[in-house]
């Protein structure tokens, strides 16, 4: 057998967490991590460390905080460490050149789609969004740009009616974590191999904000359906009613044609207060709401809410 590899982790969020994870449970040896500063968090915004570096703080794993790596001796402390190899997920640093050829075999990044689509940060909340069928990692060696390295390995997996971004992020962020064992082992063993990407093919996740969450009733109930999957747990869609907001968990498109009465209706009119769910028409075709969050209230089914407050919910009712 090869021998194990000496591995520097960068990464910050749960997802990155969870590949950490793994390694942890293989015969390399993860030597250092670095992860974002402690950020504020919470209702009493106090100073909270990253999941990455409670997980190797659990592990007495040697923690480095950079703001970025600009500072010398911040490339000379990565440098020193003599790794094998860097291991980069979610970190939330674009990487300089002198950082990507410190280790010996340089860095890899463990990306959740299948690139070259959905390069960028949110890739698994674009992929929902936009209807994508399939999704998965990419294992790539990483150069100078944004996730245009050469590809080590891919994992598909497909996307289902009822996934959301939460869902997809849990599931691939378990593929990633088996899939960086089986990558890790070819680059040990020397048999890995690099596929370019098609950068003809390639699509840009841009970062999500809270704005985008706002629902724009003039779309597609299919399109409506697809942000409220994607956008849940966060930023979460949202839309207007007699003045509040309201905060959409979860819903559904209709598959039956709208009839012709819908199709002539304003979109965002309230068309029909079911028992357990609320049928809002669209700029093609009814969404129906099935999970809300009055404002001040924790989220609930819409059967809770109707049996509660549903003097809100008149027909003719116009979300904006």
């Amino acid at each position: 057998m090869s021998e194990p590899l000496n591995i520097v982790f960068a990464g910050t969020p749960d997802f990155a967490a969870t590949v950490l994870q793994s390694i942890l449970g293989s015969r390399h040896r993860v030597i250092a991590c670095y992860t974002q500063p402690d950020r504020p968090a919470g209702r009493g915004r106090k100073l909270t460390p990253s999941p990455v570096k409670a997980l190797a703080q659990e592990q007495d794993i040697a923690v480095y905080q950079p703001l970025n790596f600009k500072a010398e001796p911040d490339r000379a402390q990565l440098a020193a460490l003599n790794a094998d190899l860097m291991v980069v997920v979610a970190y939330g640093l674009i990487l300089p050149r002198a950082v990507l050829e410190a280790p010996r075999l340089g860095c890899i990044n463990v990306h959740a789609s299948l690139l070259p689509r959905w390069r960028g940060a949110a890739p698994i909340q674009r992929a929902i969004a936009a209807g994508d069928t399939e999704s998965g990692v990419t294992i790539m060696q990483m150069d100078v740009g944004l996730d245009t390295g050469a590809m080590l390995l891919k994992a598909c997996t497909p996307i289902a009616a009822d996934d959301t971004g939460g869902s997809l992020h849990d599931r691939l962020a378990d593929m990633g974590g088996k899939a960086i064992l089986d990558t890790l082992e070819q680059i040990a063993d020397g048999s890995a191999t690099l596929e370019p990407q098609d950068n003809s093919l390639a699509t840009y996740a841009h970062k999500l904000s809270k704005e985008e969450g706002r629902l724009d009733w003039s779309r597609s109930a299919f399109e409506l359906n697809n942000l409220v999957r994607a956008f849940n747990p966060w930023p979460v869609a949202h839309t207007e009613l007699n003045g509040n907001t309201l905060r959409v968990w979860r819903s559904q498109a209709l598959e039956q044609p709208a009839p012709p009465a819908v199709e002539d209706t304003i979109p965002g009119t309230l068309l029909a207060v079911n028992k357990d769910s609320l049928d809002v028409a669209t700029g093609s075709g009814v969404l129906r709401l099935l999970e809300l969050q009055l404002p001040g209230a924790k989220r609930l089914p819409v059967a809770d809410i109707l049996n509660a407050r549903a003097d809100w919910f008149a027909l003719g009712a116009r979300f904006l």
